[in-house]
């Protein structure tokens, strides 16, 4: 048994490592016209390789595991843009102000935030807190919950607009400014 997983292992090493020398260039170029950022779809394509390497078990070659590969760049880039705007509409929950009216403030919201959160059903509010609390993609909400993705998608859908209804709606200010930004012109 030991001699067939060091087989394995060995040509799961040999085909990512031709898939990385042969098609790297063309998946980052791939990542790249979804990013518009070469950094960006460098760091796209090493999470699709993680990906695909860490749930395909039996991989033989190079030509055969691309596809993957390619639909997890997608996938990844497509849940990383859902994510920032689901950020966008969710984060007056979390952010700061720069004013702080006291202890009393933040423990309301705390108290409120944990009592909408109790009106939620059970699996609802587990996909909702795995997904803004642990930051876990729909897809790895679904795995961890063993549920698929498209209800794990509708359970955030639902969660997130029910929290709204209950805490308010989101607040976008016109212009944002960052707070390194705010320093330097003190």
């Amino acid at each position: 048994m030991a001699a067939t997983t060091g087989e394995t292992m060995a040509d799961w090493e040999h085909v990512m490592d031709a898939l990385v020398r042969e098609r790297g260039p063309a998946l980052v170029r791939y990542a790249y016209l979804l990013t518009g950022d070469v950094a960006a779809a460098e760091d796209l394509v090493q999470d699709a390789v993680v990906a695909t390497f860490t749930r395909t078990a039996r991989i033989r070659t190079p030509e055969a595991v691309e596809g993957y590969v390619r639909r997890a760049i997608l996938t990844t880039y497509v849940d990383g843009y859902r994510r920032r705007q689901r950020w966008q509409r969710v984060r007056h929950l979390v952010v700061r102000h720069d004013v702080t009216e006291g202890p009393e403030r933040a423990t309301q919201e705390r108290t409120d935030v944990v009592a909408a959160l109790a009106t939620l059903p059970p699996r609802v509010r587990a996909c909702v807190v795995l997904r803004f609390y642990e930051d876990l993609t729909a897809a790895e909400i679904a795995d961890r919950l063993d549920l698929s993705l498209g209800a794990v998608k509708r359970y955030l859908h639902d969660g997130t607009h029910a929290l709204e209804e209950r805490l308010g709606p989101v607040h976008r200010p016109t212009h944002e400014t960052h707070p390194i930004d705010e320093r330097s012109t003190r």
